[in-house]
């Protein structure tokens, strides 16, 4: 998880393993437009050997060329024709891996302010949070440092990390059972909670 003052993260927090990013992404702050969110759950997708992931087997399209540039910048697909969905860009230039930021919730709530039910599941899976947050496919191929999208570094959590298969991609074969997801414990807003146990890594 990441730790200190807060501030942009730099590049070379993005040009890591693709896995290390989605976990220490967690208690992390994703900021859009003034409005703000502790990311609470990721998911990592690991490029052209990964089934699950939009760059398989080397794709490269418009839609995902920002997958295809530096880490630290934003991709934003729709799905559905309905829900935006954002990722965080990593690995070097030339290595097309992504995070999923899957759900997030307010700051306030890891200093124990109550907030209703439907707050903390406002941006309870990847569409929420966009909508939650403004993020749209325009978003897409912005750097992560500001100033229209950034991601701050979080305060330490004292919470448990989870990990477990990533959600909806059924048809990724063995893919689909790769333990990629992230998350920590007793957020209301993670997704598919019964198949996370704590993370062993």
């Amino acid at each position: 998880m990441a730790k200190g003052a807060q501030g942009a993260l730099p590049r070379a927090f993005y040009e890591r393993e693709t896995a290390i990013v989605a976990r220490d992404l967690l208690g992390c702050v994703l900021e859009c437009g003034g409005a703000r969110l502790v990311i609470v759950e990721t998911e990592a997708y690991l490029g052209a050997a990964d089934r699950a992931c939009h760059t398989f087997g080397g794709r490269r399209t418009a839609r995902v060329e920002p997958m295809w540039g530096p880490g630290g910048h934003a991709y934003v697909y729709r799905i559905y024709g309905l829900h935006d969905c954002m990722n965080v860009v990593t690995r070097r230039a030339g290595e097309p891996e992504a995070v999923l930021v899957r759900a997030g919730v307010p700051e306030a709530f890891f200093e124990g302010v109550p907030h209703s039910r439907q707050d903390l599941l406002a941006a309870s899976g990847p569409g929420r949070l966009c909508r939650r947050l403004g993020i749209t496919r325009e978003h897409s191929g912005l750097s992560l440092r500001g100033p229209a999208l950034r991601i701050l570094r979080g305060r330490e959590a004292a919470r448990e990390v989870l990990s477990g298969p990533r959600v909806g991609i059924g048809s990724a074969g063995e893919a689909a059972f790769w333990p990629l997801r992230f998350a920590l414990s007793d957020c209301p807003a993670v997704t598919a909670r019964s198949t996370l146990r704590p993370y062993q890594g």
